[in-house]
């Protein structure tokens, strides 16, 4: 008797949603909080259920099956989905279009790769190699309360302003935007008003770590906000008073670097573990400095800018935790800025990271993007040219949100800003 086909898991049809919208394993990682090698692991359990052997055969087997939603096409109830044996037939004509579709993907390549480097291999192709007019940036939905030195975060889809400085003082209001709907909604406000902080979600929720009071004095504080019931809870303190570090979360852990202890910029690194509920001093970075940025690729934390009380920093360190083992050096110095930022927001999409705003005193003319594969920065093009930092930045689908900061005053900013245009390639007749 021919084996029954297994069903794929809930888990499994999220991932194939995202696959089928161009993610990366790195973007579907973050999206879901999963590791990049759980994704590799999903996906192969995918394509054995599935009878493929890519992502774009599953994609288009997903489609014409009724697995996943995608571009209108409505999904099947939520229970257990049961993957259909592939007939032989059904694999000629899947690796047929496969094959007309690879050919037409390698054209549009060569095509864009004259224009711009590319930067995932998927069918996304980066904003650079559109025309020369086509425009990146956009205004959205102003932020509600204009404020500064905020944590922004994105969590399903969804972006939260969290905490900072306001026009009347310290802040712990917290808003929820929904880009689809181009709207803002009040949520709960955290217990602990605080500037100086960011955020980093882990598990489905997200934490919120130290900060400073209106005068100044760093605060040990670690509040975690559940978004999907709207409430805050208390977790273990910092070992240290801490704000305007840089925050990451990577396999489950959360990484604070650097920030204002109350008297000096440090140097420091914290590791937290959620299930331990416990914090643990690890090897520090070779720069002290705050107002840094950091975003994650492939395993590690690149840690970007920064500002030491004199200066803006252009400095470019690289953090590996696996190599934080007392006999390994963890930190690798890479290619700096090509000037120095304080205040900047950091965003990584695929295996590019994209820094936007920063500048202690004076407006700068562009945002820059790194290639972690060249050891290489890029320029491109800033929405103002006027003074901009102590913002905040999330990542949702290809789409960058630069939220609030300060020129002067705070600011209700909120720019979106496309980093990469997808292609769609029609499915069979």
């Amino acid at each position: 008797m021919p084996e029954e086909p297994r069903p794929l898991t809930p888990r499994e049809i999220e991932v194939l949603r995202l696959v089928a919208k161009g993610a990366t394993n790195q973007q579907i990682a973050h999206e879901l909080v999963i590791s990049v090698n759980t994704v590799k692991v999903h996906l192969r359990n995918i394509f054995e259920k599935l009878g493929v052997e890519s992502r774009t055969e599953a994609t288009l087997h997903a489609i014409q099956e009724g697995l996943i939603e995608l571009e209108g096409i409505p999904a099947p109830a939520a229970e257990e989905v049961a993957a259909p044996a592939p007939t032989a037939w059904d694999r000629f004509g899947r690796w047929a279009f496969s094959l007309a579709a690879g050919v037409a993907i390698l054209a549009l390549a060569a095509f864009f790769w004259a224009r711009a480097t590319t930067q995932d291999q998927t069918t996304s192709v980066p904003s650079a190699a559109m025309t020369a007019s086509a425009t990146r940036w956009a205004s959205r939905a102003p932020l509600p309360t204009a404020r500064a030195s905020l944590a922004v975060v994105s969590y399903a889809g969804l972006v939260y302003a969290i905490g900072g400085e306001d026009a009347s003082g310290v802040t712990g209001v917290v808003e929820r935007y929904d880009p689809t709907a181009d709207r803002w909604t009040p949520r709960t406000s955290k217990p602990t008003p605080v500037k100086g902080i960011g955020a980093a979600v882990i598990g489905g929720q997200i934490y919120v770590p130290g900060g400073c009071t209106a005068s100044g004095e760093a605060m040990r504080v670690v509040e975690v906000y559940d978004p999907e019931g709207d409430f805050w809870e208390e977790r273990a303190p910092l070992p240290v008073p801490l704000c305007t570090y840089a925050i990451a979360a990577l396999e489950g852990k959360l990484y604070l670097f650097g920030g204002w202890d109350g008297a000096r910029f440090v140097d420091a690194v914290y590791e937290y573990d959620p299930d331990a509920d416990r914090w643990t001093a690890k090897r520090p970075m070779p720069t002290a400095r705050g107002y840094a940025g950091a975003g994650v690729v492939e395993g590690q934390i690149y840690v970007i800018g920064g500002y030491d009380g004199q200066r803006d920093l252009a400095v470019h360190e690289v953090y590996d935790p696996s190599k934080d083992n007392g006999k390994e050096n963890p930190w690798t110095i890479k290619a700096p800025l090509p000037q120095g930022r304080g205040g900047l927001g950091v965003a990584a999409l695929g295996s590019t990271l994209y820094v936007i705003g920063g500048g202690w005193e004076a407006g700068l003319a562009t945002s820059e993007q790194y290639d972690v594969r060249q050891d290489t920065w890029t320029s491109f093009q800033a929405p103002t040219s006027e003074l901009w930092r102590n913002l905040g930045l999330a990542v949702v689908d290809t789409k960058i949100y630069a939220i609030g900061g300060w020129d002067g005053d705070v600011l209700d900013v909120n720019r979106e800003y496309t980093a990469l245009y997808r292609i769609f390639l029609p499915g069979p007749p």
